[in-house]
């Protein structure tokens, strides 16, 4: 069987190894399959804890001051406001407390799986010793700010995510770089993180060219159905390619040709920013979550990389790297003893449902094309998971889970 992936990014090769292994013959296109993309600037977790949509009762009483506070973690630019208004209606639709209970336990479902499915592939082609299993710890500069957050983990506690609760002097025991302004945190000994996002597709990417996938260079302008068999995509430049399958993991571009084919999905680029220090100064062991101002410093091999933010302006603006300087200033004040020199600022776009839901699942005018996009702040963790779903859904094998909340049509 041939089968046609769409997307470079860890979503993209995570289903092309699944297929790979299933005996298919793998094709990989991408406009710059070695290039920049959100795979690589991600914060670097494998945020199995995370089961709580984005989208919560009373949200909306934050967004205004996040969305006015220059270090805010929330920008909106103006001109994409118009576009924003359909994701945001959804967004807001899905803030109430059913939808959350119900989002919540498919998020609960897909990140229980995702150590089965991602350490047999990070033992497989060579990632063993890049996985860091130490898990997170999320710190708060108030005593309020554990009580208004303890709701959230209770809930989270209810879809069986391990949470500690620490003193002050229990934090700084775990991380003694942080400084006096932290008051309490939580320990998630579930979490864990990599030695580095970029190194982690470069090593997948290359093992399946070694094993046999073919990776091309090409802008994919449209995908369709073929009636008789199969399905077929068309390059900028004209050239066809057909295949017995088609997968769409393109990222924040996959709802231009989900629409091409018929299927609405409301899916935004949702920004993100950070910055990587290559010599910081200090040490960190684990992924510390800075729970009151919405970012993260995540120790890598290749320094500190400190992340967060959510930008909605559209594929197309330019980035504002102020919101990567904004980051290095808030870490300044819980790491007093940090080195900025150097660093390396990157921009990339997340691909944002306003559920929190991946889509994943068969098109709706076809099932020989196959969906595996939208995955947000979690596409490191939920990739290979996300690709053992497709690799089901490929061989016509039953889905090792029940893929209907992440299905296409829930946006129809």
């Amino acid at each position: 069987m041939s089968v046609i992936v769409v997307g470079a990014g860890i979503v993209g090769l995570s289903v092309a190894y699944e297929a790979l292994l299933g005996g298919a013959a793998v094709t990989i296109i991408d406009r710059d399959p070695e290039g920049d993309k959100a795979s690589f600037g991600n914060a670097g977790g494998i945020a199995v804890t995370e089961v709580i949509p984005l989208s919560v009762p009373g949200l909306w009483k934050q967004v205004p001051f996040w969305a006015l506070d220059p270090l805010g973690p929330l920008a909106v630019r103006v001109r994409h406001t118009p576009h924003l208004f359909p994701w945001l209606w959804r967004f807001a639709k899905v803030g109430s407390a059913s939808e959350v209970r119900r989002i919540s336990g498919a998020l609960a479902e897909i990140n229980s799986r995702v150590y089965d499915d991602l350490v047999p592939l990070f033992n497989k082609v060579g990632l063993a010793n890049d996985l860091f299993r130490k898990g997170a710890l999320t710190v708060y500069e108030t005593e309020s700010g554990l009580t208004r957050d303890r709701p959230e983990w209770e809930a989270k506690r209810a879809f069986g995510v391990d949470s500690q609760e620490l003193s002050a002097s229990q934090v700084r025991d775990m991380e003694p770089a942080l400084g006096p302004i932290v008051k309490n945190g939580v320990f998630t000994p579930q979490w864990s993180h990599v030695s580095d996002p970029k190194r982690i597709v470069d090593v997948l990417r290359c093992w399946l060219a070694d094993n046999g996938a073919e990776i091309l260079r090409g802008q994919v302008d449209r995908v369709e159905p073929i009636r008789t068999d199969g399905a077929a995509l068309t390059l900028s430049g004209g050239k066809t390619l057909r295949a017995a399958k088609i997968v769409i993991a393109a990222g924040a571009w996959s709802a231009q040709l989900a629409k091409q084919l018929g299927d609405r999905v409301l899916l935004e680029s949702e920004r993100g920013y950070n910055t990587t220090i290559p010599s910081p100064g200090l040490a960190l062991e684990r992924e510390v979550i800075f729970a009151d101002r919405k970012f993260v410093a995540t120790p890598l091999s290749i320094g500190l990389r400190i992340g967060g933010a959510a930008e909605f302006g559209g594929l197309k603006a330019a980035p504002n790297f102020n919101r990567s300087k904004a980051l290095v200033t808030l870490a300044k004040i819980y790491l007093p003893g940090i080195k900025e020199e150097g660093g390396v600022e990157w921009s990339g776009h997340r691909p944002a449902t306003p559920d929190s839901l991946p889509v994943i699942g068969r098109s709706g005018p076809s099932p020989r094309i196959i969906y595996a996009f939208g995955h947000g702040h979690l596409g490191l963790t939920q990739g290979p998971t996300t690709g053992k779903i497709v690799g089901d859904l490929l061989f016509e094998r039953q889905p090792c889970l029940n893929v209907e909340p992440f299905s296409v049509a829930r946006f129809s």
